[in-house]
């Protein structure tokens, strides 16, 4: 392990160890249109449940930052937890679509409501010269639970369903549990303030700066959804396997897990906004070049291309939404933040899709390479803003 890792504090240790366990509780999700059809739910009516999922990612984050700031940061993320695991049986024994969509719903919306508590905790706990470190750690937490997520879920589906939910909602019970035994609520403003500050977004809407920054993170994460979202439809369309899809990601994770810990330790030293802008900028590289590829060597380039900027950004952008959130507005900052990435992925989804379809592949990603270089651009701009705000910050 890096030595750039080994000065942080347990609590920081204690959600990366229960971020992999709980990433094991996503198997559901990359199965579920298989799940869905060996329920007899098929075409337009997949659309409905797939929709409501989508859509939950949109209202857990918003609803997960009140709640960290205005109950706390332990509650929110143990009211998360239990209600996914819950929803995870709800889906599993709803008799028909529109019970399941409301169940997916659930789904999404109490699991996206705890990473903007954990991430206001990581933000008290951590100072902010250490941020970006514990950040990264909690991503790379992520993609380790993730990965084995991905190959434990190939094996289960093949011996039942019922066996993903068993061990989704397993799972988010046992993380439950270590952040009930292992983590204590941090300190938290005093009522007056709080009061006189409000708990709702308005801290946020009326702070420029985000308002700046959010949106331009927003870009880079649509350009990097697209690798889940459009990278399946042109390997498909290069009259490729889903076999081919399997070993592409394989090679991202692959990438991901090993070099992220390590990239981290030396990216730490330099300026954060430009390595952002450095990642952001090869993300959207990578991505474009999924355009010129049609065969297994150039889709692995574009991928090793993208999964490298992916690296370069690890940690960065939560934590410098952590510098920039007072104490008191942590989780909505976190919840901010939570929501935009939900925007962008909600918007690959969609706009990113029907861009594919109907104007072409090749305007899809010329138009994330486009986009994603003019945010880098943009948000390295906003670099000497940014610093003298975060120095303003820790020098009170």
């Amino acid at each position: 392990m890096p030595s750039s890792f080994r000065d942080l504090p347990p609590v920081v240790w204690t959600l990366f160890a229960g971020t992999i366990v709980n990433r094991l509780g996503y198997l559901v999700t990359p199965f579920l249109v298989f799940f869905l059809a060996s329920r007899g739910v098929t075409g337009p009516d997949t659309s409905y449940v797939l929709g409501a999922l989508g859509a939950g990612h949109l209202l857990g984050p918003a609803v997960g930052g009140v709640l960290a700031d205005r109950v706390g940061r332990r509650p929110t993320m143990l009211l998360g937890l239990t209600g996914t695991a819950a929803a995870q049986g709800a889906l599993f024994l709803a008799p028909g679509v529109w019970t399941m969509a409301a169940a997916a719903l659930l789904i999404s919306a109490a699991g996206s409501t705890v990473s903007p508590a954990a991430y206001a905790l990581l933000a008290d706990a951590v100072d902010g010269g250490r941020r970006q470190r514990a950040y990264a750690l909690f991503g790379w937490g992520v993609n380790i639970g993730t990965a084995v997520g991905g190959v434990l879920g190939g094996y289960l589906a093949a011996h039942g369903y019922w066996l993903l939910f068993a061990v989704d909602a397993g799972a988010m019970l046992l993380y439950a549990l270590v952040v009930t035994v292992r983590v204590k609520e941090p300190e938290r403003p005093a009522r007056g303030e709080r009061e006189e500050k409000g708990i709702g977004y308005g801290v946020v809407l009326r702070d420029r700066l985000a308002l700046l920054i959010l949106p331009l993170l927003g870009i880079q994460l649509f350009v990097y959804s697209l690798t889940e979202v459009a990278l399946p439809l042109a390997i498909r369309d290069s009259g490729l396997s889903p076999a081919v899809y399997g070993a592409m990601a394989a090679v991202n994770a692959v990438l991901v897990v090993a070099l992220q810990p390590f990239a981290t330790a030396r990216l730490a030293k330099l300026p954060r906004l430009a390595v952002q802008s450095a990642g952001g900028a090869l993300i959207a590289v990578g991505v474009a070049l999924t355009g010129l590829a049609d065969g297994v060597v150039g889709y692995t380039v574009s991928v090793v291309v993208w999964s490298l900027g992916e690296v370069v950004v690890a940690g960065i952008a939560a934590s410098v939404v952590a510098d920039l959130a007072p104490a008191h507005a942590r989780g909505r900052y976190q919840g901010a933040f939570g929501w935009t990435w939900g925007v962008a992925r909600f918007a690959a989804l969609t706009l990113g899709v029907a861009a594919y379809t109907t104007l072409g592949p090749a305007v899809l990603w010329w138009t994330a390479l486009a986009a994603g270089t003019a945010a880098a651009a943009a948000t390295l701009a906003l670099r000497p803003r940014i610093e003298r705000r975060t120095a303003h910050t820790l020098a009170a």
